[in-house]
This record gives C-alpha cells, sequence and structure tokens, in this order.
C-alpha cells in the first residue's frame, strides 16, 4: 500500500452499490407494472364514462317514451271528446223534444195559408214531425209501387222510394236554403227543413186517396185543393220572411214549382201499370184469343164456275 499501488478490497464493496442487471430488471418491471396500472386507471375511466353516456342516452329514450305517451294520451282524450259530442243525443233532443199536440197543430196549420205576412211568420224548429212525414210518405210511395207492379232493375222498391223521399226532402231544401240566402231571406236550415217537411202532409194525403181511389179527375182536385193549400201555406210563411219584390217572386215560384212537380211525379211516375190494368178491366169483357166472325163479300157464280174448271184443268 505504501508502495504507491493501488490495491482494491473486494470484501469492503457494498452489492448493492452500483449498477447491475438485477436492478435494471427490477426497475424494467417496475416501470411496467406503473404502465399497466396506469393503463387499468385509463380503462376504468373510459368504462365510467362509457357508463355515464350510456345513462344519458337511457335517460334520454325514456323522455322522449314519456313525452310521445303523454301526447297519444292528450290526442285520444280530445278525439273522445269530440267524438262524444257528436254522438250525445243531448244534442238533437230539441229538435226531438215535441208533444203530439203540438204536432198535429202544426200539421193543420200546414194547410192553412196565413194572410199576415207583414211581419215574420213564425216557424217550428224540430224535425220530428217532418221527419214522420217523410218516412209515411215512403209507406204510401212503396204502397203505390206494389199495387202499380214496378220493376225495378237496379235496386230495391225500399230503396228507391227511400231514396226518392229523403232525396226531395233534402235537396230541395238545401237548395230553397240556399237561394233564400241570395235573396236575403230571414230563414235557417232546421226552419227550411221543418217548413218543407210538413208541406209534405198534403202529399201524403193527395197519394194516399188516389193511389187506392183510381180517377184523374179526383187526382187533379186534390193535386189542386190538398197540395196547392199546403204550398200556398210555405210561400206565404217565405213571403213574410224575404224583402223586395223580385226576391219573393223567384224564391217563392222555384218553392211553388218544385213542389207541385214533385206531387205530379209520385203521381204518374208509378201509377202508369194500374192505369193501364183499370183500363182493361173497364173495356169489353173479352177474352184475349176470341175469334171475331168477318163479313166475307158474296162473289157471282160465274167466277166460281170459273175457278173449279181451271183447278181441274190443271190436276
Amino acid at each position: 500500500q505504501g508502495g504507491g499501488s493501488a490495491v482494491i478490497d473486494m470484501e469492503n464493496m457494498d452489492d448493492t452499490s452500483g449498477s447491475s442487471f438485477e436492478d435494471m430488471g427490477e426497475m424494467h418491471q417496475r416501470m411496467k407494472e406503473e404502465e399497466e396500472e396506469e393503463a387499468e386507471g385509463e380503462a376504468g375511466a373510459a368504462e365510467e364514462e362509457d357508463g355515464e353516456f350510456l345513462g344519458m342516452k337511457g335517460l334520454r329514450g325514456q323522455l322522449g317514451r314519456q313525452v310521445a305517451d303523454q301526447m297519444w294520451q292528450g290526442g285520444k282524450r280530445q278525439a273522445s271528446r269530440a267524438f262524444s259530442l257528436y254522438a250525445n243525443i243531448d244534442i238533437l233532443r230539441p229538435y226531438f223534444d215535441v208533444e203530439p199536440i203540438q204536432v198535429r197543430a202544426r200539421l193543420l196549420e200546414s194547410m192553412i195559408p196565413v194572410k199576415m205576412i207583414n211581419f215574420p211568420q213564425k216557424i217550428a224548429g224540430e224535425l220530428y214531425g217532418p221527419l214522420m212525414l217523410v218516412f209515411t210518405l215512403v209507406a204510401i210511395l212503396l204502397h203505390g209501387m206494389k199495387t202499380s207492379d214496378t220493376i225495378i232493375r237496379e235496386g230495391t222498391l225500399m230503396g228507391t222510394a227511400i231514396g226518392t223521399c229523403f232525396g226531395y226532402w233534402l235537396g230541395v231544401s238545401s237548395f230553397i236554403y240556399f237561394l233564400a240566402y241570395l235573396c236575403n231571406a230571414q230563414i235557417t236550415m232546421v226552419q227550411m227543413l221543418s217548413l218543407l217537411g210538413y208541406g209534405l202532409f198534403g202529399h201524403c194525403i193527395t197519394l194516399f186517396v188516389t193511389y187506392n181511389i183510381h180517377f184523374h179527375s179526383l187526382f187533379y182536385i186534390f193535386w189542386l185543393g190538398v197540395g196547392g193549400l199546403s204550398t200556398l201555406r210555405m210561400v206565404a210563411v217565405l213571403v213574410s220572411r224575404t224583402v223586395g219584390h223580385t226576391q219573393r217572386l223567384i224564391l217563392c215560384g222555384t218553392l211553388a214549382a218544385l213542389h207541385m212537380l214533385f206531387l205530379l211525379y209520385l203521381h204518374f211516375a208509378y201509377h202508369k201499370v194500374v192505369e193501364g190494368i183499370l183500363d182493361t178491366l173497364e173495356g169489353p169483357n173479352m177474352p184475349p184469343f176470341q175469334r171475331v166472325a168477318r163479313d166475307i163479300p158474296v162473289v157471282s157464280n160465274a167466277v166460281l164456275n170459273t175457278t173449279a174448271k181451271a183447278i181441274a184443268l190443271t190436276l
């Protein structure tokens, strides 16, 4: 040692001093474990974020379903309320709430023309009487069609009778109401239906009598008398509710023409066969294939002899 030589004592050296492969391995293992822990932490954070995202998405879907369900229930309630409003019988009750005595009085009044036209005449705003009169007219028309052996190629007798009567009542009422609106007449649609419906009372009487008693003269008497009275009643009421001579003439003339022509149509359209049968029955009672003797002109003997000789020569 004293001679300047350097001698290293290996026994006094610490194993942990300096760097070695073991130290490097431990450091690498420790770094790897730290990286794995960091990766696990990042994966856990990502899973938490995904869970939060899915939770928000599920919450939004649930809210959407609740909103859609509420909208559906609200629309269903509105639809049921509207349907119950239109289907409620209480709405139609005022138009059919009438006593039989009132209906009878209005039937009689429909045949009596009013004289006072200076102020608007009152019109019953009910539909029970007019509806019953239309059904009565359907029954009478059906009776006339059956007794006259009317043949309907398309449809049935009942359908034809109902279509004819209700078509006239509803169609003419709508047309006259539109014309009254143009002529500035003070009348509503319900009043027009009631007025024209009660005006069919004269038609019912006329057709019921003439379908059972088959005389043309009797029909024309009832047509002018009974049908004319009911028509004059309607005309007088419309005149009292219309201002202006031209408007009155157009409105009342149209209604009177349609009403009287409809009665003529109901009589002659389903009464022709009956009249033909009556004419046949009232004629001479003669079998259809009975032979009738005819007058043969007298032929002279010379002509007969000449004809006989000609036939003999031919044979």
